[in-house]
């Protein structure tokens, strides 16, 4: 086992293989010389490869929503107001966002070890230059590098499952590695926030910057492409010698990759905006809370996130539906967000189960890329899972600046200890635009989405 787990050159007997549970196939396809399956059981070492995979999900997740418990604290050193604070967050999301078509193409075409352990160092780079910045320039350039590493954190991991386990534990699987991101993100508020407390914000993240330099040099020992890659020695090989253009092509010509993307977005940049942002300051302004109980109440959207992930991938298995989770999700975040941002001083249970039901609402995005997954080649899925995934983030880089802008064009010009301070009906007017994205997510699952019942169209990477 160790020299399975350690070695790309191992050639292990027939009675190992049977222990595995691998089966190597030759597939007719042109682009794809070997095609890897796995049996219905899925086994020890695929599930230790996508574990350490999800890690770096969860990695990149405390990164990425790590402003939101220091806001203050940047506000003050940088000189910031609300506008250049989310900008300079949002550089972190104009990195992602675009990197998700070469991305999934990358990884379509040269496989997920290298480019994974490349990209964990190249976070772990950002979050040093993030915590020795001396202005907010080196300081943006520090969030764009997360950004730019983080990128291939979600593809790469939906990748190796695909490879690694049969094709029904799919949807449920991805809910499992959004599970991964949210205790990233539950890490990033309330224990992130106290770490910035005790130490300050520049030693707590040079300490995560430590420890991706430790996952990449893991990740780069354990992880492996694909079966045939441990059980034939063989380097990877492409799944599709197409383009990263062709691939594209392929992918968006479908009606529904547009549809499925729009949805994403929808269900997702109230995310990106209040959780991973303006939620801990807004809440703060409006129940008059410390920033450590707001960051608390905010770990109950990532916690439903969590839960609900699996919950809903499960369901819509379960069920052989996937329109009725994403139309239900949806409904949630207009309950939810409306109920906290509009409802005066909630009582404390109220608002945390108000705050739970916005994260479930976002669950639904995970079931879009298990229809993203049925309605695609496999031959591109990389880049079709890429192409949703950069729908699914652009949220971030355009709510979090655009919802600072409208908080300084409502500000008053009152200041608290020399920091901006913005009353609780300028957020009010900002964060109207959050409950209308899960009113239109509704509508496009309703009427734009089709449903495939939980079955690929394709079956095979033939074009």
């Amino acid at each position: 086992m160790k020299l399975l787990l350690w070695s790309d050159r191992c050639r292990p007997s027939l009675p190992f293989h049977q222990l595995l549970g691998l089966h190597i196939m030759l597939s007719k396809n042109n682009d794809t010389k070997i095609h890897a399956l796995v049996t219905e059981k899925p086994t020890l070492l695929a599930a230790s490869i996508c574990i350490l995979a999800s890690l770096f999900y969860l990695y990149e997740f405390i990164l990425q929503v790590s402003p939101a418990v220091m806001t203050h604290e940047l506000i003050r050193d940088f000189g910031l107001n609300a506008v250049s604070l989310g900008t300079m967050a949002a550089f972190y999301y104009y990195a992602y966002t675009p990197m998700q078509l070469p991305a999934g193409f990358l990884f379509d075409r040269f496989g997920p070890r290298r480019l994974t352990t490349a990209a964990i160092l190249t976070c772990a780079m950002g979050a040093l230059i993030f915590g020795i910045s001396s202005n907010v320039a080196m300081a943006s350039a520090g969030r764009f590098m997360m950004g730019m590493g983080s990128a291939f954190s979600f593809i790469g991991t939906l990748l190796l499952i695909s490879r690694w386990f049969p094709a029904r534990y799919f949807a449920m699987l991805t809910g499992l590695v959004q599970f991964m991101s949210c205790v990233g993100a539950i890490v990033g508020e309330t224990p992130l926030r106290i770490a910035v407390g005790h130490w300050g914000w520049r030693p707590t993240i040079l300490a995560l910057s430590m420890l991706g330099m430790i996952l990449g040099l893991l990740t780069w020992l354990a992880v492996r492409d694909s079966p045939e890659v441990v059980l034939q020695g063989n380097k990877f090989q492409a799944t599709s010698e197409k383009t990263v253009v062709q691939s594209v092509k392929q992918v968006c010509y479908n009606s529904q990759t547009w549809f499925l993307a729009l949805y994403s977005f929808m269900v997702w940049a109230p995310i990106a905006a209040f959780a991973a942002l303006w939620g801990v300051p807004f809440l703060v302004a409006a129940y008059g809370i410390s920033t450590e109980a707001a960051a608390t109440a905010c770990t109950m959207i990532w916690l439903a996130i969590g839960i609900g992930c699996p919950l809903f991938g499960w369901w819509s298995d379960k069920v052989n539906l996937r329109g009725l989770p994403i139309k239900f999700a949806a409904s949630l975040g207009v309950i939810g967000l409306i109920s906290v941002i509009y409802i005066p001083h909630l009582p404390l249970f109220f608002l945390y189960l108000c705050l739970f039901l916005f994260g479930l609402a976002a669950s639904g995005q995970s079931i879009a890329f298990g229809v993203v997954k049925d309605i695609n080649r496999p031959s591109v899925a990389g880049t079709a899972i890429g192409v949703n995934n950069m729908a699914t983030v652009a949220g971030g880089a355009l709510f979090q600046p655009v919802i600072g802008l409208f908080l300084q064009l409502y500000w008053n010009g009152a200041t608290h200890q020399g920091v901006p301070f913005y009353r609780v009906t300028d957020y009010q007017k900002a964060l109207v635009l959050l409950p209308l994205c899960y009113i239109l997510a509704f509508l496009i699952g309703h009427f734009l989405i089709k449903e495939t019942h939980c079955r690929a169209l394709y079956h095979n990477a033939k074009e």
